[in-house]
């Protein structure tokens, strides 16, 4: 109990604190640390515990004053304390439950820990697994909407047995361990008195039930694994890294609860042209030193085609041009964001004798001074 940190530390708040700066820490804490906010991250799955197991004990009054009174003494099996299950004290003044740690995210955030929304009571109807799966799409694709089919495995009510586990015809029995509760209570004494431990019943399993015939398809679990084929319908606007959640297409639900949901990661590839941000669109665009010091008409890729843009007399290379609504449209809203145009000016690398000397003609009209070498035959004469 020693490496144990301090419940209020934990929370982040006084030892004075009230019931409702209590609660508010515990949802600020507990969201921060959720695992669907966290995949994947085992120290974050660490202090999500550690938050729900500090703020059951201080949430409830009595165990808030055996706390305050004992500190982690009074909740260490080996000293009396609750530890696993449950617990109850007698001849101390005090009983209570311990609902367990899923039983707190059921009541916060409709589920139990990890995708699927599993809670501790096992014979109670449950929703199933939530199954995450990745797409990828092409740049146009994410940019104008599409459809696609895809399939997955999930695991779903077993047919024959109808989800049942027992085989047809028989039926499942009540268990006699534990009257159908799932639950048993083991009594055993303490430091501070008889303590009642409430742990998940070891012959049903906490479903409650005892199948004597398993069904020969699930083998007793109700469920199959199968594969799923669904169509998922891909928003125009939709950027790299967002999730569709497609409802009741996850895993099948425990003791008639309702199936889980499919979660679909969009991957979108990249454009060879076009740089996305957010709902604008970025496009280098090569110009010629003539239209650039003269002006005139352009052509400019945009993902509805070639559109026409007049570039300005005297455009300098690296100028941004900003089209209007030529960009991505916004996801489910109206409108689309604009295409900027970066501008360079390229700059001829092998010229005419004719056209040679119309660059010099212009030199000399702009009164550019210094002298202008040619190359000519592998001489070289100034002018």
């Amino acid at each position: 109990m020693a490496d144990k940190r301090d419940y209020y530390e934990i929370l982040g708040v006084s030892k004075t604190a009230s019931d409702d700066e209590i609660k508010s820490a515990y949802r600020k804490q507990a969201k921060k640390y959720h695992p669907d906010l966290n995949p994947g991250d085992k120290e974050a799955e660490a202090r999500f515990k550690e938050v729900n197991e500090a703020y059951e004990v201080l949430s409830d009054s009595d165990k808030r004053s055996k706390y305050d009174q004992f500190g982690h003494a009074a909740f260490d099996p080996s000293a009396g304390g609750f530890g696993g299950g449950g617990y109850g004290f007698s001849g101390s003044g005090f009983t209570g439950s311990f609902t367990g740690f899923d039983d707190i995210l059921n009541s916060m955030f409709g589920g139990g820990f990890g995708g699927g929304g599993r809670t501790s009571r096992a014979n109670a109807p449950m929703q199933g697994d939530d199954l995450r799966y990745q797409l990828t799409i092409t740049f146009e694709e994410a940019a104008f909407g599409c459809k696609k089919e895809i399939t997955y495995r999930h695991d779903e009510k077993c047919p024959t047995c109808g989800g049942s586990g027992a085989k047809p015809g028989t039926q499942t029995k009540t268990c006699p361990h534990c009257n159908g509760s799932g639950q048993v209570r083991v009594q055993q004494s303490g430091l501070l008195g008889m303590m009642t431990s409430v742990r998940t019943c070891d012959v049903c399993g906490g479903t409650g039930k005892v199948i004597e015939s398993p069904c020969d398809q699930c083998r007793g679990k109700g469920r199959v694994s199968n594969s799923l084929k669904v169509s998922v319908n891909i928003p125009a606007g939709i950027d790299d890294g967002q999730t569709i959640r497609l409802g009741g297409k996850g895993d099948a639900g425990y003791n008639g609860g309702p199936a889980g949901d499919l979660l679909v990661t969009v991957r979108v590839k990249n454009h060879k042209q076009f740089i996305r941000e957010g709902y604008n669109l970025y496009l280098n665009l090569n110009i010629p030193v003539t239209k650039a010091v003269l002006g005139g008409d352009v052509k400019v890729p945009t993902l509805d085609g070639e559109v026409k843009y007049t570039i300005p007399e005297g455009t300098q290379s690296g100028t941004t041009f900003r089209l209007r609504d030529q960009g991505i449209q916004k996801l489910q809203q109206q409108g689309k964001g604009d295409l900027y145009v970066n501008v360079t000016v390229e700059i001829p690398k092998h010229l005419t004798d004719e056209q040679r000397s119309l660059f010099e003609q212009l030199a000399e009209s702009m009164g550019e001074g210094g002298s202008v070498t040619r190359k000519k035959k592998g001489k070289k004469k100034i002018f």
